[in-house]
C-alpha cells in the first residue's frame, strides 16, 4: 500500500514480502512513523466547516455519523428528455444496490440566450429530478460545470458563449463570468433546499470538470492564477447560493493533480473539499476518501464505431474484475459513468460523435436491462449491506495468500471491526486461465487455509472475488466464505444471508455460534459441527436454491450466479442507507422496482417481468399476500416460510407489431439553391462585417456570431459576371464543420459537387468547376449546405464553424472572391430558437425545419406536397426531400414497450461507401436520428414513449439529403426491442412535450 507518514511528511510503500501481512503488523509500521494506534491521530474526521451531516476522512464519507460505501452511476436528465421516464431510470438504479446517482446539468440546454435561464420547461425542470430522486431515495451529486465535457456540442457550455464576445473560456475574464453566472446561480439555488443538510438527498456538488489547469509549473508549485481565480469565483458563487455540501472535482488522469488540499501546499488557492479521478492516485489526496467520479461504465460510439460502445469489452467480464480490483484499490465511492447513457438525440454532441450516447451502459439507450446490469447488481447489493468496507486499510498485497502463485490477492481490513476482505485476481491480468486454489484467510480464531472441507476455490476468465472473513451481518458472524456475499436482510429480527457462486462450482462457509443446521429446501450440502460453530460446504452448486437454517436463528440461501441475477433487495423505505432490516428479499422477476407492506398482512411489489415467472418473497411471517403491480397474486408458503406465486406472462414482442407508416408526403426542401429564392427575410443574417469597401470578403466565415450553433448551415453567395472580362471557371470552398461533416455546392441551381464526410476530418477542401453553361450574365448565385456535426469541447468550443473560403477561379489567373454572403440557420437563433421545448439543439438551418415541417399540426395539404411510397421510392438528383408519414399507435395497458426506428438501404448489395446522403429522422418534431450510412454503421435509433406517443398518432419526418447525382432511397421502419409486463405507465399524458406548429415560421421562408 502507499501510506503517508504526516510525522515525515514523506509517502511510504508498504508491499508484501513474507506472507500474509496481519494487522498487528500493520499497526507496527504506523508506530515507526511516531503514529498512536488510534486511527482519528493518522486520519482525521474532517468537513468544510460549513455542516456536521457530511464528514470524510481517508477512508470514506461519513453521513450523519455513519461511514458509508458509496457506489453510484452517472446519467443525464438531458438525454432523457422525458421527465416521466427519469423515474424509471432511478428505480433501475437503487434497485441494483447503488446509493446514489450523480448528474451533469448541461449550461446550454438551460440557457438558450445570454438573459434566458430555463429550470422548469419540460426536460429542463431539475427542481422534479431531485424531488424524484429524493422520493425513490438515491443520494445524488450534481455536476454544473459550467463546462461538463460528456462527450457534448461545446463540452455543455452554452454555444452563444463560444463566440469571441465572452473572451477566453474557462478563465476568470469578466465577458465569461458574466456569462455563466446566471446559470450557475439559478441551479445552486434550485439545488439549495434539496441537499442533505435540509432534508433533502444531495450529497455533493461539482464545480467545473476535468480542467487540471491549477499549475504552471507542477513540481515547482507555481500556480496558474487565472485558472485558479476562475475556480474561486465558481466556489464563492455556489457558497454565496446556499451550497453547503462537500465541494468536488474530477481529474481525468495524472495530466496535473489540481484542486486538492492535500496536494496545494502552497495555498494556491481554488481547492475543493473532496478530490475526484476517472483514475485515481493516492498521493494527491491521502486524508481525503477515494472518489473516483467517472470510472468507465463503457465506452462511447464515435462515428464509424463500435455499435454499443464495445460492449464486448465492457461487459459481464469487465464489470466483475474491474469493479472489484477498484475495491482492492481501497476506492470506497464509485460512480459509474454512465449507468445509463440516453442518446444524443439532435445537435446535443461533439463534433466526434453520432446520435447514440448508449455508451455500453448496463441500462441500455433503449431502457432494457440484461446481463451486465444483474453483475452489477451483485455488487451492488454486496456493497450496500458491507458498511465494513468504508474503512478498511490495504493491509497487504501479493502472490502468497493462496496457494496457487498464478493469483495476485488483496487483503483489506477494518480496523475497527476487524473484518477482512480478500480481492483475489490472475496475476497476469490479460489472463483468462482457469485456476484452483485454497486462500490463506486470518480471522479472529487463527490463521488457516480454506476451503476445509470442500473442494478448491476456482478462479476462471477474466474474473475477480472477494471472499469475507470476520464478516458481521446483524449480530452474526461468517468467520469466512469462499462463496460471495450477495446480501442479506434482517426479517423478523433474524438475518438472511444470501451467498452465490457461479453455477458447478464449490462453496463453503463457517458460521459463528451455530451448532446444529438443517436443510429446508434444495440440493444437499455437508455440515460439520466443530469447536466454534458449524462448517457447511458443498461441491457443485446448482440452479436451484438451497436454504438453510441454523439455531443460532441464522437463515442462509445459497443461490448460483444467474439465480442471484434475479435476485432483489428492495427497500422498505426511501433512506439512501437502505438499513439492513427494511428490505424485503424477492427472487424471479426480470426487474422489482419498489416493496412498500402496506398492511400488516401485505407487501405490494412494482416491477417488470418477460415471461411467465415464478416469485418467491422473503418477508415477515406476518405477511401473507402479494400484491405485483397491484394485482393480488395466489400465494402459497413453502417449507422454508416464504411466499411463492407465479406472474403471468406479459404479451409477447410477437404479439404487440407496431403499425406502419403510412401517409407519405414529401416536398423539395432545398428551394435555396434556385437564383430567384429571395434571401432576404429574417431567416438570413448578411456577413457585411467581414466585406471591405472593396467588396473583397475577408475569410473565415463562422455562423456562431449570428446565432446559429447547430445543425445544417445555408451559404448563399453571389458575385456578377460582367462581359468582355474573363469569366471565373469553377470556385474553391473550404470548410470546417467537426468531424463526419459533409456539404453540397450550387451554382445557379446547378449542382457543382459535395464533400460527403469522412469520420476523421474536421475540415475540407474541394474545387468545383463550373459546368458549362452554369453562368449567367449579371449576378451569380452559389449555394453551400453545410452539415456542422458539432463544437469541440474546452477552450477548443470557439473553433469556427463555417467558411474558412470561398474563392473563384479563374483559368491561369490565380483566384478571386466571391461578393457577398450570406448564412441561414436555426430559426430565430439569436432568440435561442423558436422551439422552447426542443431547444436549438433540436433543428438547424434547413427550410423543413425552419418553416415547421417536421412539426405536428404543419398542414401538408397543399398542392405542393406529393404523395407517395415515403423515401423508399425515392428520387433522383442531387438534393434535399421532406418526407412526412403518420404512425398510430395504441399500446396495451400494463406494458412497457420500446420503438425503434430502423433505415436500410433500398439498394441490395450496395457497398456502404457508395451510400453519400444522410437522413435526420424527426418523430414529433424531435430530432431523435441522423443516419449517415457512409459513415456510421448506425442505422437503429430508439425512440422514448413521450417523445412517441403511445396512445393516438404520432407524426414523422425525414430530411433526405443525396450528396450526388444518383439522388437517395433508403427504407424506414418501426421495430419492437422489448415488451415488458410492467408497473410503468407508458400512456401518461405526455402531449406537453409535443408542442405543435405555430404560424410564427413562415417568417423563416
Amino acid at each position: 500500500m502507499i501510506f503517508w507518514c504526516p510525522i515525515t511528511g514523506h509517502f511510504r510503500h508498504f508491499g508484501r514480502l513474507f506472507g500474509p501481512l496481519s494487522y498487528l503488523l500493520f499497526l507496527s509500521l504506523l508506530f515507526q512513523c511516531g503514529l498512536s494506534a488510534n486511527a482519528s491521530s493518522l486520519w482525521p474526521i474532517l468537513d468544510n466547516g460549513l455542516q456536521k451531516e457530511i464528514q470524510w476522512d481517508h477512508h470514506s464519507i461519513i453521513i450523519n455519523g455513519e461511514r458509508l460505501f458509496l457506489f453510484g452511476g452517472e446519467m443525464h436528465p438531458f438525454r432523457l428528455p422525458v421527465p416521466e421516464l427519469w423515474e424509471d431510470i432511478l428505480q433501475k438504479i437503487k434497485a441494483s444496490g447503488m446509493r446514489m446517482v450523480s448528474i451533469y446539468t448541461h449550461w446550454g440546454f438551460h440557457a438558450p440566450t445570454p438573459d434566458t435561464v430555463d429550470f422548469s420547461t419540460g426536460p429542463r425542470n431539475i427542481t422534479r429530478f431531485l424531488q424524484m430522486a429524493k422520493d425513490i431515495g438515491l443520494y445524488v451529486t450534481v455536476r454544473p460545470g459550467p463546462h461538463i465535457n460528456g462527450e457534448l456540442n461545446g463540452g455543455g457550455m452554452a454555444l452563444w458563449a463560444t463566440t469571441d464576445e465572452y473572451g477566453a473560456l474557462r478563465l476568470n475574464g469578466t465577458a465569461y463570468t458574466e456569462a455563466w453566472t446566471p446559470y450557475q446561480d439559478g441551479i445552486s439555488q434550485l439545488t439549495r433546499p434539496y441537499q442533505l443538510t435540509e432534508d433533502g438527498t444531495v450529497l455533493m456538488y461539482q464545480i467545473e470538470n476535468e480542467y487540471a489547469k491549477q499549475w504552471r509549473d507542477e513540481k515547482a508549485r507555481v500556480p496558474n492564477l487565472e485558472a485558479v481565480s476562475y475556480m474561486e469565483k465558481l466556489k464563492e458563487n455556489a457558497r454565496t447560493n446556499g451550497i453547503v455540501v462537500p465541494l468536488i472535482h474530477n481529474v481525468p488522469n495524472r495530466s496535473g493533480p489540481s484542486w486538492s488540499k492535500d496536494y496545494d501546499t502552497v495555498g494556491a488557492g481554488g481547492n475543493v473539499d473532496i478530490y475526484g479521478l476517472d483514475s485515481y492516485f493516492q498521493y494527491a489526496s491521502p486524508k481525503q476518501p477515494s472518489l473516483m467520479p467517472e470510472f468507465q461504465g463503457g465506452a462511447t460510439t464515435p462515428w464509424n464505431g463500435p455499435l454499443g460502445g464495445c460492449p464486448e469489452r465492457t461487459g459481464v467480464d469487465f464489470v466483475n474484475f474491474y469493479y472489484r480490483d477498484n475495491i482492492a484499490q481501497r476506492v470506497t465511492m464509485l460512480t459509474l459513468y454512465m449507468i445509463y447513457g440516453g442518446t444524443n438525440w439532435g445537435w446535443l454532441a461533439a463534433q466526434f460523435l453520432g446520435s447514440s450516447y448508449d455508451y455500453g451502459a448496463a441500462i441500455a439507450e433503449d431502457r432494457s436491462i440484461g446481463d451486465k446490469y444483474y453483475e452489477i447488481k451483485n455488487l451492488g447489493l454486496f456493497t450496500r449491506v458491507a458498511d465494513e468496507l468504508a474503512h478498511t486499510e490495504r493491509v497487504g498485497t501479493g502472490l502468497d495468500y493462496t496457494n496457487n502463485t498464478d493469483l495476485f490477492t488483496t487483503e483489506l481490513r477494518n480496523p475497527d471491526t476487524g473484518a477482512g476482505f480478500y480481492v483475489i485476481r490472475h496475476a497476469d491480468t490479460a489472463s483468462t486461465s482457469e485456476e484452483w486454489f485454497a486462500l490463506k484467510v486470518n480471522t479472529s480464531i487463527g490463521e488457516f487455509f480454506v476451503p476445509k472441507i470442500s473442494s478448491a476455490v476456482i478462479l476462471s476468465g477474466h474474473e475477480g472475488k472477494i471472499l469475507v472473513a470476520n464478516f458481521h451481518f446483524g449480530d452474526h458472524t461468517l468467520y469466512y466464505s469462499t462463496a460471495e456475499v450477495l446480501t442479506y436482510s434482517i426479517i423478523d429480527g433474524r438475518p438472511v444471508l444470501v451467498l452465490w457462486t457461479p453455477r458447478g462450482r464449490s462453496g463453503e462457509f463457517y458460521l459463528k455460534g451455530a451448532k446444529e443446521g438443517a436443510i429446508l429446501s434444495g440440493p444437499p450440502v455437508t455440515i460439520v459441527a466443530v469447536e466454534h460453530g458449524i462448517i457447511i460446504g458443498y461441491y457443485d452448486q446448482k440452479e436451484d436454491m438451497t436454504v438453510l437454517d441454523f439455531d443460532n436463528g441464522v437463515r442462509v440461501v445459497l443461490v448460483d450466479r444467474k439465480t442471484a441475477y434475479k435476485v432483489w433487495a428492495p427497500a422498505l423505505t426511501n433512506d439512501p442507507k437502505v438499513p439492513v432490516d427494511q428490505t424485503a428479499l424477492v427472487i424471479g422477476p426480470y426487474l422489482v422496482r419498489s416493496a412498500l407492506l402496506t398492511d400488516n398482512t401485505t407487501i405490494s411489489l412494482t416491477g417488470d417481468t418477460n415471461r411467465t415467472t415464478p416469485l418467491e418473497v422473503f418477508t415477515s411471517s406476518s405477511i401473507t399476500r402479494i400484491l405485483w403491480n397491484g394485482i393480488a397474486l395466489p400465494t402459497t408458503q413453502t417449507n422454508h416460510s416464504t411466499l411463492l406465486t407465479t406472474i403471468p406472462a406479459p404479451p409477447s414482442t410477437d404479439s404487440f407489431q407496431p403499425p406502419k407508416i403510412t401517409s407519405w408526403k414529401s416536398h423539395d426542401a432545398l428551394p435555396e439553391r434556385h437564383p430567384s429564392y429571395p434571401d432576404t427575410g429574417p431567416a438570413w443574417s448578411p456577413l457585411n462585417t467581414t466585406t471591405t469597401t472593396t467588396n473583397t470578403t475577408t475569410f473565415p466565415l463562422s455562423a456562431d456570431p449570428h446565432g446559429f450553433h447547430t445543425g445544417t448551415l445555408l451559404w448563399r453567395g453571389r458575385f456578377p459576371t460582367t462581359p468582355n472580362i474573363t469569366a471565373p471557371t469553377g470556385i474553391r470552398l473550404a470548410i470546417q464543420g467537426g468531424a463526419a461533416h459533409g456539404w453540397s455546392a450550387y451554382l445557379n441551381g446547378v449542382y457543382l459537387g459535395s464533400w460527403p464526410g469522412r469520420s476523421d476530418t474536421t475540415v475540407s477542401n474541394l474545387t468545383l468547376a463550373f459546368p458549362e453553361g452554369a453562368l449567367v450574365q449579371e449576378e451569380n448565385v452559389v449555394l453551400v449546405v453545410q452539415d456542422d456535426t458539432g463544437h469541440e469541447q474546452g477552450e477548443e468550443a470557439g473553433s469556427l464553424r463555417g467558411l474558412v473560403g470561398g474563392w473563384l477561379v479563374f483559368d491561369g489567373d490565380g483566384e478571386g472572391d466571391v461578393g457577398e454572403w450570406r448564412v441561414a440557420g436555426t430559426a430565430g437563433g439569436k432568440r435561442g430558437g423558436l422551439d422552447v421545448m426542443r431547444t436549438i439543439y433540436n433543428e438547424g438551418g434547413l427550410v423543413a425545419e425552419r418553416l415547421g415541417w417536421h412539426l405536428p399540426g404543419f398542414d401538408d395539404s397543399d398542392g405542393e406536397w406529393e404523395e407517395g411510397e415515403g423515401p423508399g421510392e425515392g428520387f433522383e438528383g442531387a438534393g434535399v426531400r421532406f418526407y412526412r408519414g403518420k404512425l398510430p399507435l395504441d399500446v396495451p395497458e400494463g406494458v412497457d414497450v420500446s420503438l425503434a426506428f430502423r433505415f436500410t438501404p433500398a439498394e441490395e448489395d450496395v457497398q456502404r461507401e457508395t451510400l453519400a446522403y444522410r437522413v435526420l429522422l424527426f418523430v414529433n418534431g424531435w430530432q431523435y436520428g441522423r443516419y449517415y450510412p457512409s459513415i456510421s454503421p448506425e442505422n437503429t435509433f430508439p425512440v422514448p414513449v413521450g417523445v412517441l406517443n403511445y396512445n393516438g398518432e404520432n407524426v414523422v419526418g425525414l430530411a433526405v439529403w443525396a450528396l450526388q447525382e444518383e439522388g437517395a432511397r433508403v427504407d424506414v421502419e418501426v421495430v419492437v426491442r422489448y415488451v415488458l409486463g410492467s408497473s410503468l405507465d407508458v400512456k401518461f399524458d405526455s402531449s406537453y412535450l409535443r408542442p405543435g406548429w405555430e404560424a410564427g415560421r413562415l417568417e423563416y421562408a
